[in-house]
């Protein structure tokens, strides 16, 4: 189990093929930051549709380069093996399995909890009717995201351990295709997939992380990069807050820009909009003690490799001067 979720050179060479242009133009001498993203990456999704980071990083001489990821862990796997310079948001189970490997990443910004942004569903028609059913059960998910943790503290809540059902390690595509046809008992997903299943499909929510998992979501840059661009790191938290704000404030606008990207309807981005917090704050010592709580589940379950002390971890300050 262990092995099949620490980061490896081998699980990061799918990537390296989408990144050779960032890498050729940093060659020709060119200043770029090599950005990754998810699907569910909203603000970073707003600032690439709209050009914003390219208007703003212009004064400093530098391009964003984008490179799209099916989930968070293959995203940190490219900024630990120092093939991106920064990743949007990733759940706050990622970079738990980052520091196990020893990733020299440094913590930019935290989006505030968003606990029914992810859910633990059924079809409608499953005899599943509680949580302590799912014994036994075959449950889809993907592997590190923060839907593990939700499935691991719902299942402990409930009198059960992990080792209780049988995991099914799938992105969010397969894992909704899986869903469908009835190959995985129970499916536990994020949004924007978990609004789209719930509009398009028939299903039940049994659990979502209120209560139980606060779901957080983080910024990283690497270490090495924190440390020679600072002034770009600014911008992009500065324009990140900015982001967050007017999707909250504007969320018809914001539901019709994301909208086509994410080839969904308007009405289930509007949906998934509004239960995502998208408030964007510096990532400070006091508001990682969730983290703490998320390494020792998963080490308790054995699928991290030693102990972690959760805080150990370098953090920008985006207040602080050139």
């Amino acid at each position: 189990m262990t092995s099949s979720l620490s980061f490896t050179r081998r699980g990061a060479l799918g990537t390296l093929a989408a990144l050779g242009a960032a890498s050729a133009f940093a060659q020709q001498g060119g200043s770029t930051v090599r950005i990754g993203y998810q699907k569910s990456s909203t603000l970073i999704v707003v600032l690439k549709t709209q050009g914003t980071l390219e208007q703003q990083l212009a004064p400093l001489g530098v391009k964003p380069s984008w490179h799209e990821f099916t989930s968070g862990l293959p995203l940190l796997e490219a900024l630990n093996l120092d093939n991106l310079d920064f990743s949007a948001d990733v759940a706050d189970t990622v970079p738990v399995f980052a520091q196990a490997a020893g990733a020299q990443l440094t913590f930019v910004a935290q989006e505030a909890p968003s606990p029914s942004a992810q859910a633990i569903v059924v079809r409608e028609d499953s005899p599943i009717r509680t949580v302590a059913d799912l014994k036994g059960r075959k449950i889809g998910f993907a592997k590190a995201a923060g839907v593990h943790y939700l499935l691991i503290a719902a299942l402990d809540k409930a009198g059960l351990s992990f080792k209780d059902i049988e995991p099914a390690y799938l992105t969010p595509a397969d894992g909704r295709a899986a869903f469908e046809k009835g190959a995985i008992d129970a499916w536990v997903v994020w949004d924007p997939f978990l609004s789209a299943a719930q509009r398009q499909s028939k299903l039940r929510v049994l659990a979502d992380g209120t209560g139980i998992a606060s779901y957080q979501r983080y910024y990283l840059a690497s270490t090495k990069f924190a440390t020679a661009r600072p002034d770009v790191l600014r911008v992009l938290y500065a324009e990140l807050a900015k982001a967050g704000r007017w999707v909250k404030q504007y969320p018809k606008d914001a539901a019709a820009l994301l909208a086509p990207v994410w080839g969904l309807d308007a009405a289930t981005v509007e949906q998934a909009n509004a239960r995502r917090s998208y408030a964007v704050r510096p990532a400070v010592p006091e508001g990682l003690a969730e983290q703490q709580k998320i390494a020792d589940a998963f080490f308790a379950e054995k699928l991290l490799p030693r102990k972690l002390n959760a805080l150990d971890v370098p953090l920008f300050q985006p207040g602080a001067g050139a």
